[in-house]
């Protein structure tokens, strides 16, 4: 994972590239090919993957045609399929390393409507850390609600609770699910007491959108 962000945090990128030994991740070439990537797509906004590896890095040499040659050039298969870019607000990144002497393996793009550096930091730590799926429960597919309804309906009948009780007690076990699954109501890495929104809110910030990506998953 590579990261770029603009000086004034107006924008930014984040970039996956994978390759496929812990050697060539630690080696300067692979790296530079990684940032080189990161700078084309804060330089050209790419609208999607496909865009991006038919895009010119260099004149007459298309980014697919550029990895190719890192291929060759590292001697092992290189793979570019997923970045993020974000240009609509206050931007930063957290990357994390899950092992020290390989390059960051998780990393995080947020986008808030005004500066907050100290917040925009522990939020993008708090998903590095804690994987939401989502932003607010709005933003959870409503395939996904009735499938996590369902579950928890054949859980709890399972379970043999009274059928007058089955009702409570899926809907709070929905409700846990929102909890777990998005960002705004989950409990704050730093401060469990409080949800994410709730940190948001004291400091007068609000979170537009986040990308969270981990190498290979």
């Amino acid at each position: 994972m590579v990261s770029l962000i603009a000086d004034d945090n107006t924008s930014g990128v984040l970039v996956e590239l994978k390759c496929e030994t812990d050697f060539v991740a630690k080696g300067d070439k692979f790296l530079a090919v990684a940032n080189a990537l990161a700078a084309h797509v804060a330089a050209t906004t790419p609208a999607d993957i496909e865009a991006l590896l038919a895009s010119e890095i260099e004149p007459g040499k298309t980014v697919q045609a550029y990895v190719d040659e890192a291929n060759a050039n590292l001697g092992e298969k290189i793979v570019l399929d997923r970045f993020a870019q974000y240009a609509d607000g206050y931007v930063s990144a957290y990357m994390h390393r899950t092992m020290p002497d390989l390059p960051p393996q998780i990393g995080v793009l947020v986008e808030f409507d005004k500066e907050n550096a100290e917040v925009a930091k522990g939020v993008a730590q708090h998903i590095a850390a804690f994987a939401p799926k989502y932003l607010t429960r709005e933003d959870v597919p409503a395939e996904v609600v009735e499938s996590e309804r369902r579950i928890a309906e054949e859980t709890t009948r399972a379970e043999g609770k009274p059928e007058a009780a089955i009702a409570k007690i899926v809907e709070g076990r929905v409700n846990g699910f929102f909890k777990d699954a998005t960002l705004l109501g989950q409990p704050y890495a730093l401060d469990n007491k409080k949800s994410v929104q709730q940190i948001l809110d004291e400091a007068g910030v609000t979170l537009k959108r986040f990308t969270r990506i981990k190498v290979g998953i």
